[in-house]
């Protein structure tokens, strides 16, 4: 949080007018924003308490500056984008993105997102604050480490987010727009292919597909496999 207690916003934007803009409205809001104009600045800014990351910009694209973030740490980033596609909106929350806002779009609509994702962190940090163990699978949240049987798992961010979600509940079915919803921390009315994707690779790296079974139609469980 910024000194005067509001959200530390970095906006990376290189449109003068719509960052102005932005920028007033957001201020106006109680938030804390500094902006700069390129993907290399992103990158090498002092870290915010949310990223609004435009995906055209002169040096890189935001998907680009998405990856290069989410190599350094887990900040919330919300994408900014003239694009519509759903391939573009997939790909965007597979390499990390929090959430996804096409424009034009209303800065109400903005600010609650903003709120929305710093919430549902909060939220997600008191919830998982202990460790959770099912079978030889161990998370541990706070220092965001998974082992099995005492081996580390190599996981990627949204990998580790999943498996914390499913190993909180074992044995229960999440449906797959809920396992969106709290994990990509988005409102999700499409297909779930990055969803497949990310199990498939959980699945993977634990060695065993039992650990998480498709329940066709509805989404996934996790269990120790028998």
């Amino acid at each position: 949080m910024s000194d005067n207690g509001g959200v530390d916003v970095l906006l990376v934007e290189d449109d003068d007018a719509i960052a102005s803009s932005l920028a007033t409205g957001l201020t106006s809001a109680g938030m804390s924003v500094r902006r700069v104009s390129n993907g290399t600045d992103a990158v090498a800014a002092k870290v915010p308490d949310i990223y609004l990351l435009d995906v055209g910009l002169p040096d890189f694209d935001g998907f680009e500056v998405c990856r290069r973030i989410r190599q350094l740490h887990q900040t919330p980033i919300i994408m900014l984008t003239a694009r519509n596609e759903e391939i573009d909106r997939v790909f965007g929350l597979e390499i990390g993105a929090d959430d996804y806002v096409t424009k034009p779009f209303g800065l109400r609509e903005l600010i609650a997102r903003i709120r929305a994702v710093s919430r549902r962190l909060t939220n997600s940090e008191t919830i998982h604050s202990a460790a959770i163990t099912v079978g030889g699978l161990a998370l541990d949240a706070d220092a965001r480490r998974a082992t099995l049987d005492g081996v580390s798992l190599d996981l990627t961010a949204k990998e580790f987010d999943l498996l914390l979600y499913l190993a909180s509940q074992p044995g229960i079915v999440h449906r797959r727009n809920d396992i969106m919803e709290a994990v990509w921390e988005t409102n999700w009315y499409g297909p779930t292919k990055t969803l497949d994707a990310h199990v498939a690779a959980i699945r993977k790296k634990l060695g065993n597909a039992k650990w998480i079974e498709a329940i066709r139609s509805v989404g996934f469980r996790l269990e120790a496999p028998q």
